[in-house]
């Protein structure tokens, strides 16, 4: 008997390669999923200028992020061209600061009172994808662009309210799937990992769990043979350099860190845009 059911994800129309240069703008999840790459050895830009939740502001992000005359970029590998960039929308409530009538990407801690709050309808959003997308196909025309609604719950605005939130945004990544493809990430929260053990303590964000499943079926829907590939023989070296001995002086260990530096040599000889994570 089969006690769950399982999200169908179509075939990927375009494979990531090993250690390509990738970019995640977005809410929390985005930085849950780009961290994981990186953790994997990719060269990629995880919300430079900081998490953003609404489409206005994942716009903001790239439009920034894009000006040339921009150094306020505390992330060195967002000035690279990407191959493939991940946007993850997380609410389409935005802020309106009311003197100049902008939407903000940050309230910074200023009263309340200074802002309206507002929702954005599902032709806004899919508007501000599009530019969005724009954006970066004059990068490059061949870039890939993936989208995602992020799982995670907003209980500031009430459980009912933080569901029409979703509603708006799965409608808004029907509408711009001729020009962005999509991941089923939230759907997979919600249809396959459905109960209170797949979130952490806060019971709004995804575990750890969940997370590393979500990676799973991202791995198998987009990555192509030669990344997973370089997924299998990243690992054992992922893990050697985590390992932490009882006595690092001991002859046994020096040795055993010295063949894992060769090992390591030769694996960025192989991949040469592989980047040793912070381990």
């Amino acid at each position: 008997m089969n006690f769950r059911t399982i999200v169908d994800i179509a075939p990927s129309e375009f494979h990531i390669g090993p250690s390509e240069e990738l970019l995640f703008v977005g809410s929390c999840f985005a930085d849950s999923i780009g961290q994981r790459f990186r953790i994997e050895g990719f060269p990629a830009a995880v919300n430079p200028y900081g998490t953003m939740y609404n489409p206005a502001s994942i716009l903001h992000t790239l439009q920034r992020w894009l000006a040339p005359s921009d150094s306020q970029c505390c992330d060195a590998l967002s000035r690279k061209t990407p191959n493939t960039v991940f946007l993850t929308l997380g609410t389409n409530h935005v802020y309106r600061l009311k003197e100049t009538g902008e939407i903000v990407d940050n309230c910074q801690k200023r009263p309340a009172c200074l802002f309206q709050e507002e929702r954005l309808s599902v032709d806004e959003c899919a508007d501000y994808l599009r530019q969005a997308a724009s954006l970066l196909r004059q990068l490059d025309p061949e870039m890939h662009i993936v989208l995602t609604v992020s799982p995670i719950r907003y209980r500031k605005y009430g459980y009912h309210e933080s569901q029409l939130s979703k509603a708006t945004l799965l409608l808004t990544a029907e509408k711009v799937t001729d020009v962005i493809s999509y991941f089923p990430a939230y759907e997979i929260v919600m249809d396959e990992l459905r109960d209170y053990r797949f979130y952490a303590q806060d019971m709004l964000h995804p575990s750890q769990q969940a997370v590393d499943y979500i990676w799973e079926r991202l791995v198998d829907t987009f990555f192509s043979p030669e990344a997973k590939t370089y997924l299998d023989e990243w690992r054992p070296l992922r893990q050697a350099l985590q390992h932490r001995p009882f006595n690092p002086e001991a002859d046994d260990y020096r040795l055993f860190m010295e063949q894992t530096k060769e090992r390591l040599a030769a694996f960025k000889k192989k991949y040469p845009r592989f980047t040793l994570p912070d381990i």
